[in-house]
């Protein structure tokens, strides 16, 4: 059930593909957007609404303003000027107006008749001679048609490719009108006490405003999200999202896990032994909170979160050696090949001194190679697997794996996580699970959006690590920043040049790489220049890195594969190219690349005149501070959260109408709410997860 009434004749019960003028592809089209019965559309919200319940005359239109007004046609013609384009000139005694059109057909312009009455809407600017509208939205006005104006408030809805907000509109409304002829087949799931609670209003009212506001409605309001009857439904949302991990994570706690032994610790005492420096404070607080998790009798959720360059990976390694000490395997599983690539090489070498048998499973390794690997894995001589998404293909067979480790968290969603564990477990029994992430998270965002996890923060960089000092110049000053490699070079420290490219694609970024890495060679003829980047085949990057970890390259050209994971103390400048063209995050893991030694570091963050107020705004904030969760914060206000938790990249459930930038003050209550109904009102939390997520979560496989 999803919340609705008992009523199974309702029409909002609909599947889509039966209601008149939407066929097999219009339904595909929507289901895209989570619409498949007529009330999945209910719950479509709009996120903008335009002002058509008053019809203005020409002589009062104001320019940058949008609005509706009405006239004649005067003319109709086309024009030859710079661009080719339809004009329309319209007249309604008040004055005249000019409609242009850049893409036009030639039944479009035919239809366009003298004498014909048009109604428009657009936003009004100054033309040339007359005000003008560029594309208005408008219908041919005559003694058929309704000329009354709206009477409400027009939504304009989130879209797919191939729906029309007519579509949509028309849509909603017929969702409406079987709502007003049946108000009860939409279940309020909200308890009376809760709505008194939290001050918030009912469903079906909240809805109906959501969809048609009234002309009076205060418009700022709606457009910031502020509206109460707004805030009432992204309080359920958000409800509906934390609930939906909060069921995960109650039906992960049911299960048996793997119990420890703690009596043996010689792969663990050898591997803290050979390591060249001691754990932070931080690191020991996480590995006790982890250590205490792994001793109970249900499975570990946790998630490890911490800034760049803070010593994640040790704690992760720690952890693996525990399990492996006791008889189990462990996986790590990473976003990105590249990424991957680079965990296996740092615990290969950690764990050879311990005699640990280290595997790497990827998409890209050849049929025998993969064969090695999957034989390795099923008959237990590896004892900790690394790879991709590979890790869970229906080929892959574990022997006994009692942890998985998952990297960079917010590029997965839900459900991979939970294939994975299924992959891993073994009858009953399910895997210790430690997730981590570079990215800081503010701790209330955290622990709503993380709720089936337990939360660990590593907020301390290990001893004698000095802030990276960076400075914003233009490509215009290019030369000096090349003066400046030349300078640090010669003082025996080595060099990143990352080259950053917006376009999503290994090849331009190869090109763009080759080129930059040839330029420098002609400008820096005593450096030894190197090259990496994601199209090399893994020894060929192994043997960069060595060779630039032993010293061998001075300046290391890459694109963005050394985002994560690597180490070269010795590394003092890192110059990213094109630096406007990334968003805050990557910018500060690239730049976590450096600093990791005593030597004071620089980054020089190159861009391309002119920047744009948002770059701007992230640049300065970069130069301002070396803290991720203030970074983290900026983020957040700059992109939102989608960007910054990699929902577009994972499929994972999507906000439809929640923001977290704009409503993240409502968490805490969400929190509350949430401990109430699980409390209380146990039936409820799988009928609203249901109604709000277009992502279904299979609780019955956790």
């Amino acid at each position: 059930m999803d919340g609705r009434s008992p009523h199974t004749a309702s029409m909002l019960d609909a599947p889509v593909n039966t209601l008149p003028g939407i066929g097999p592809r219009i339904a595909e089209r929507l289901a895209r957007l989570g619409i498949v019965q007529l009330r999945d559309a209910l719950f479509h919200l709009p996120h903008r609404y335009m002002d058509r319940t008053r019809l203005m005359t020409i002589s009062a239109l104001i320019p940058g303003h949008t609005a509706l007004c009405q006239g004649t046609v005067e003319s109709v013609q086309i024009s030859y000027g710079r661009r080719r384009s339809l004009l329309c000139r319209i007249n309604d005694g008040t004055g005249v107006m000019q409609l242009r059109f850049f893409h036009f057909s030639k039944a479009q312009q035919q239809k366009l008749v003298q004498g014909q009455t048009l109604r428009c809407w657009g936003q009004v600017r100054t033309g040339s001679r007359s005000l003008e509208i560029i594309h208005p939205e408008y219908q041919r006005i005559d003694e058929t048609t309704d000329t009354a104006v709206e009477q409400t408030l027009t939504p304009v809805y989130p879209l797919t490719k191939g729906l029309s907000q007519f579509r949509l509109r028309q849509l909603s409304q017929q969702a409406l009108t079987a709502l007003d002829n049946d108000p009860t087949a939409l279940t309020e799931l909200l308890p009376p006490a809760l709505l008194r609670q939290f001050a918030l209003s009912g469903l079906v009212d909240a809805l109906r405003f959501a969809h048609r506001p009234p002309p009076d409605a205060d418009t700022e309001e709606l457009e910031q999200g502020k509206h109460p009857t707004q805030i009432r439904l992204v309080f359920e949302e958000l409800l509906a999202h934390h609930l939906s991990l909060r069921l995960v994570r109650a039906q992960a706690r049911q299960r048996a896990s793997f119990p420890l032994n703690d009596t043996d610790n010689t792969y663990l005492r050898e591997f803290l032994r050979q390591l060249p420096f001691k754990l932070t404070k931080a690191q020991q607080k996480a590995l006790s909170e982890i250590k205490k998790d792994m001793f109970q009798a249900t499975p570990m959720l946790r998630l490890l979160q911490g800034d760049v360059g803070s010593g994640k990976t040790v704690v992760a390694a720690i952890t693996a050696l525990m399990v492996i000490q006791s008889g189990y395997q462990a996986a790590l599983m990473a976003p990105t090949e590249v990424l991957a690539e680079q965990h296996y090489f740092n615990l290969k070498q950690w764990f050879s001194t311990v005699g640990v048998p280290v595997m790497l499973l990827t998409g890209k390794q050849n049929k025998k190679e993969k064969e090695q690997a999957l034989n390795a894995l099923n008959t237990a001589q590896a004892l900790i697997a690394i790879g991709t998404h590979a890790l869970f293909q229906e080929q892959v067979a574990f022997g006994s794996v009692g942890l998985v480790i998952i990297d960079e968290q917010q590029r997965f969603g839900v459900d991979q996580r939970l294939a994975l564990l299924e992959k891993g477990g073994a009858g009953s029994k399910a895997p210790h699970q430690l997730i981590m992430t570079a990215t800081p998270i503010p701790r209330t965002l955290a622990m709503t959006l993380f709720a089936d996890l337990d939360l660990s923060v590593i907020d301390e960089l290990p001893p004698g690590r000095q802030p990276v000092r960076t400075t914003v110049i233009s490509n215009e000053k290019r030369d000096q920043v090349i003066r400046r490699i030349n300078a640090v070079c010669k003082a025996g420290q080595q060099v990143y040049w990352v080259c950053a490219l917006i376009e999503n694609s290994a090849v331009l970024q190869l090109e763009a790489a080759e080129e930059v890495q040839k330029y420098l060679t002609r400008e820096l003829t005593e450096l030894h220049i190197g090259l990496i980047h994601g199209r090399m085949k893994s020894a060929e990057k192994e043997a960069v890195m060595n060779d630039f970890k032993r010293g061998g390259i001075d300046l290391l050209v890459a694109t963005t594969v050394i985002e994560v994971g690597v180490d070269v103390p010795n590394a003092s400048l890192m110059i990213i190219e094109n630096a406007e063209r990334l968003g805050l995050a990557q910018l500060h893991q690239l730049r976590g690349r450096v600093g990791r030694g005593r030597q004071l570091s620089n980054c020089v963050l190159l861009y391309q005149p002119p920047l744009s107020e948002t770059a701007r705004i992230r640049l300065n904030r970069m130069r301002e501070t070396n803290d991720g969760f203030a970074i983290a914060r900026s983020d957040l206000e700059l992109r939102g959260p989608g960007e910054i938790l990699g929902r577009k990249q994972t499929g994972a459930p999507e906000l439809r109408i929640a923001d977290l930038a704009r409503h993240g003050w409502l968490l805490p209550q969400v929190q509350q709410a949430a401990d109430i109904i699980m409390n209380r009102y146990p039936a409820l939390p799988g009928k609203l997860v249901n109604r709000w997520l277009t992502t279904k979560v299979d609780f019955g496989k956790v």
